[in-house]
């Protein structure tokens, strides 16, 4: 199914986009993330329950996005005591995209509704938003993990993080030969000056909603999803989203220096060369022995010979 190329699903462009209701008192965020999770789950190999955890994360993350202006980003780390480990997500205001999970190859029985086990793959833990406005400091806000389903922890994160009412709905549906049928989501949220006519409403539509699969699943667009979620939305904005990682060879070889000369000096004696790997992207970057070689001589030369600081806080190789 996933690999028909005719396939109306896979040919949905990935699109977030954002709207209001209500007169402008609900904000609705949707958006259509196949594309890009099926990149991810490529790319990193993950099995079932790993991509559905990490495309979930990334669906939210590109939506969050959305309210970004000009160079910010944000990223969203999930970190649970279950067996995937860490979930990293990075995401800008140009609607790039790229994450990892720390154990892509995860395997649980169905949960108790016959669905994959996300919750009990994520465990119990932390959900972290970082957001980057260009300042000297980022904004980190956090909150414990609910269920580890993500939507639900999203919902919590916004309520108790960003006093924001909200309902989060993600979701991907993975073939059997670990491709990615479809993927996306939704956030709705109340914003200042709404009324309990309103909540009710929004609570109804929400109640009535099929699963985000079950939605996107017949070639569904994310305004389609938009309009299936709120149906008075109006859509302000729509912005197209990608796979994009920021890692190069350059940025690499920083890493590289950043540990130090006598890390450097081992790796070249034990090894005689280099292997470094990106964590977003898996991308592999090698430096032969002449280079590491010339590092250990531009470590020499700097006063001190201490490590170089990288110019990224986060975590990037």
């Amino acid at each position: 199914m996933a690999g028909n190329p005719t396939n109306n699903m896979i040919q949905t462009k990935d699109v977030a986009v954002r709207g209001l209701a209500r007169c402008g008192r609900v904000r609705l965020l949707a958006c259509v993330t196949t594309h890009l999770v099926n990149e991810l789950q490529r790319r990193h190999g993950t099995w079932p329950v790993a991509t559905a955890a990490l495309g979930r994360t990334a669906s939210v993350a590109a939506m969050m996005a959305m309210q970004l202006k000009g160079q910010e980003r944000l990223t969203v780390q999930v970190k649970g005591d279950g067996p995937l480990g860490a979930i990293l997500v990075d995401a800008d205001s140009d609607g790039h995209v790229r994450g990892y999970v720390q154990h892509p190859h995860v395997h649980l029985p169905a949960n108790a509704l016959g669905k994959l086990d996300v919750g009990g793959a994520v465990g119990h833990g932390m959900l972290y938003v970082l957001r980057d406005m260009g300042l000297r400091e980022v904004y980190r806000g956090g909150v414990e993990l609910q269920t580890g389903e993500i939507g639900d922890d999203f919902t919590y994160y916004f309520a108790v993080s960003e006093q924001t009412p909200s309902s989060v709905g993600a979701g991907v549906l993975v073939d059997t030969d670990n491709t990615v049928i479809c993927s996306g989501g939704f956030i709705v949220q109340l914003l200042p000056g709404h009324t309990d006519e309103d909540i009710d409403w929004v609570e109804a539509q929400i109640r009535g909603l099929s699963s985000v699969t079950d939605l996107l699943r017949g070639g569904m667009d994310a305004t389609g999803l938009a309009a299936t979620v709120l149906p008075d939305v109006e859509i302000l904005e729509e912005r197209p989203l990608a796979f994009r990682c920021t890692c190069s060879r350059d940025r690499l070889r920083r890493i590289l220096l950043g540990l130090g000369k006598e890390e450097l000096q081992a790796m070249l004696a034990e090894e005689g060369d280099a292997e470094v790997v990106c964590h977003f992207c898996s991308e592999v970057y090698r430096f032969s022995g002449d280079e590491l070689e010339a590092m250990i001589a531009e470590l020499a030369d700097k006063p001190g010979d201490s490590k170089l600081v990288l110019d990224d806080g986060r975590e990037d190789g």
